[in-house]
C-alpha cells in the first residue's frame, strides 16, 4: 500500500508504541488493586488506555467506588511502576530501526504523549532515545489531551510541517482519534487494544509492528 501523500515528518505516541509501558502499568494497577482487596480487570484497564489522568480517574472511581483515595492510589501505582522501571522497560519491536530509517531519510520526528516529560525521560532515557526526537509534546505543554487533536497539532507546529504531511503512529483508540482529527495520515500499531471498525476507517494502515511501518515508509 502506498501512503496518500509523501511523508515530511513522523509523530509518535510513546506508551505502548515505543516502549512496552502499557503492560507494566497494567501490572502496577493490578498490584495496587490487590493491596485494597480488589481486582483490576483487563477490560477496565483497556478503557483507560490513551485517556488523560482525569478521565482515567473517573473510570477508577466508577469501578472501585467514589470513596477511592485517588492520591493514595496514584502513589501506590507509581511505586509499583517505578519498581519495574528501575529494572528497565523494554522497547517495542522496531523502535530503534525506524528511528535509524528516519535518520537515513532525513525526516524530522516528534513525540505526542499523554505522559509527563519526567515520565518520558524515565522511559526513553535509559535507551538513549530522548535526543533522537526533534520535539517532545508531553502533557506538561498540552491544554487538552487526546482524543482532542491538540497534542498532534502542537507536534506538527513544533516540526514546522503541515499536519496533513505528517505520519502519526499510535497504539490506542483515543490516540488514533486525535491524530486523525488533526488531519494526519494515521497508522495504528495495536498493543493492548485491538483495532475496531472505527480504527480501520480512521487509519491509512493497521500495522503489526514498527518494522512494518518502516517498510511502509520505504515504499515496501
Amino acid at each position: 500500500m502506498i501512503l496518500p501523500r509523501p511523508v515530511k515528518a513522523v509523530v509518535f505516541d510513546m506508551d505502548g508504541l515505543l516502549v512496552d509501558t502499557e503492560q507494566v502499568v497494567f501490572r502496577a494497577l493490578q498490584a495496587a488493586a490487590a493491596g485494597i482487596g480488589a481486582e483490576m480487570p483487563l477490560d477496565t484497564f483497556r478503557r483507560m488506555v490513551g485517556l488523560t489522568h482525569a478521565a482515567s480517574d473517573q473510570i477508577l472511581r466508577a469501578h472501585f467506588g467514589e470513596e477511592l483515595d485517588l492520591a493514595a492510589w496514584s502513589q501506590t501505582v507509581s511505586a509499583h511502576f517505578d519498581e519495574e522501571l528501575a529494572a528497565g522497560i523494554a522497547l517495542k519491536a522496531g523502535a530503534v530501526e525506524i528511528l535509524d530509517a528516519l535518520d537515513a531519510h532525513g525526516l524530522p520526528r516528534a513525540i505526542a504523549t499523554s505522559s509527563s516529560l519526567a515520565a518520558l525521560r524515565r522511559s526513553l532515557g535509559p535507551h538513549g532515545l530522548v535526543e533522537r526526537f526533534d520535539a517532545l509534546i508531553t502533557r506538561d505543554v498540552q491544554r487538552i489531551g487526546k482524543p482532542h487533536p491538540e497534542p498532534f497539532l502542537l507536534a506538527a507546529q513544533a516540526l514546522s510541517v503541515a499536519p496533513e504531511d505528517c505520519l502519526a503512529l499510535e497504539d490506542s483508540h483515543n490516540g488514533v482519534r486525535a491524530a486523525a482529527a488533526a488531519g494526519m495520515m494515521t497508522v495504528m500499531v495495536p498493543d493492548m487494544l485491538d483495532p475496531t471498525e472505527e480504527m480501520h476507517t480512521l487509519c491509512v494502515r493497521i500495522a503489526r509492528d514498527l518494522h512494518e511501518v518502516r517498510e511502509l515508509l520505504a515504499g515496501g
